[in-house]
């Protein structure tokens, strides 16, 4: 969680500055019991890299007791410097070649119905990474053909040849982030684009494939904005939408503009599947993966849905 604090002057005796605490409704999980330990021995063991350790989740405590995480790709430095991501920005390593084996290995010892992956931006690389995607997909498929795979890719400036990559290896749910409201985007995402991020998610519901994106709320966003983002995505056709609570990681990052209520991100949802997006999941907590384990049953009936091959 953020320990954010507000910097007042200390003029002779005066108190230190107050902490900001978070409201009530936003609390995470410790992390405290031996299966969030196992885990994290195993994601040493092998060398790997999660989003949830490198983006500093507030939910690693509750989701790694259940075995459950989000593994990162490509490396543990991005190409770019979101204002809202504890990621570390910088020049990366060349992509590891036997980390889609090690990323197989790690699943394939966990047994899980559902996983998300995801990566860092690579704009170094000519095809962005897709190769590398496409191969972790691959190998994590032939140790894990029972389990359902969502993952949560970059916008490839744009270049569709370059998600076909991606999308040809049929991963079950194919995932891009918009995060905010198009006025705020190149605030928040600097680097990104949203006409890039609505062709990439337009081009994957095109080919068939189960899509999803996400939003966070508290960044100075208006209620009408994500009104209208809600309508666009419904009209693209997008099928897992997820919304959650800004949490600054440090003071560096972007401020929190407001805490959302819970009865506000209840609302969002019910508008947002009255808009048409019929799978909603909305609240404080909420991230791309939050509780992603469980949505296994929704994904195979949304591939059937689409006519796409039956996950065995």
């Amino acid at each position: 969680m953020s320990d954010e604090r507000l910097h007042l002057p200390v003029l002779g005796d005066a108190a230190p500055a107050p902490r900001r605490r978070h409201p009530e409704w936003i609390r995470a999980v410790l992390p405290s019991k031996p299966e969030y330990f196992e885990l994290r021995a195993m994601v040493k063991e092998l060398q790997l890299h999660t989003v949830c350790e490198s983006a500093s989740c507030p939910n690693i405590g509750e989701c790694w007791t259940r075995r459950a995480l989000t593994i990162m790709i490509l490396g543990d430095i991005c190409t770019r410097s979101c204002r809202f991501c504890d990621v570390t920005t910088g020049r990366p390593l060349p992509a590891d070649p036997d980390e889609p084996r090690r990323v197989a290995e790690m699943l394939g010892r966990l047994n899980l119905e559902h996983t998300v992956i995801t990566c860092v931006d690579r704009d170094d690389l000519a095809d962005f990474g897709a190769a590398h995607w496409a191969e972790t997909i691959q190998r994590v498929k032939a140790a894990c053909p029972a389990m359902t795979l969502e993952v949560l890719v970059g916008d490839f400036k744009g270049r569709t040849e370059h998600a076909d990559i991606v999308l040809d290896a049929d991963p079950d749910v194919f995932a891009h982030n918009l995060e905010t409201v198009p006025r705020l985007s190149r605030q928040v995402r600097v680097q990104a684009s949203y006409p890039r991020s609505y062709k990439i998610l337009e081009h994957a519901r095109k080919r068939g494939a189960v899509t999803k994106t996400g939003l966070m709320l508290g960044l100075g966003e208006t209620l009408d904005e994500v009104r209208e983002v809600l309508r666009e995505l419904a009209g693209l056709g997008v099928d897992i939408l997820t919304l959650g609570q800004y949490l600054a990681p440090s003071k560096q990052h972007l401020p929190i503009d407001r805490y959302v209520h819970p009865t506000e991100f209840a609302e969002l949802e019910q508008f947002a599947r009255a808009a048409g997006i019929t799978h909603v999941v909305s609240g404080p907590l909420v991230r791309s993966s939050y509780h992603a384990d469980g949505q296994a049953a929704l994904v195979r009936e949304l591939r059937a849905a689409k006519g796409l091959a039956p996950v065995t």
